[in-house]
């Protein structure tokens, strides 16, 4: 049963994008990008200032 309920909070979490910074990381490793890994604050301030400069690319 726990793991079914673990399953679903991660499934939720994906869906709301939560899991973003963390695929960021996953990917800035593989990618071998030499610039500097962002903090989670400014990954998540970047990506909020690119929604807001970009409002179309939202649904609401």
């Amino acid at each position: 049963m726990r793991d079914g309920l673990r399953g679903f909070v991660r499934f939720f979490r994906d869906v709301m994008g939560e899991d973003a910074y963390r695929k960021y990381v996953s990917f800035h490793r593989a990618s071998g990008c030499t610039g500097p890994l962002l903090s989670e604050r400014e990954f998540w301030k970047d990506k909020m200032d690119r929604q807001d400069a970009n409002p179309a690319g939202r649904c609401c």
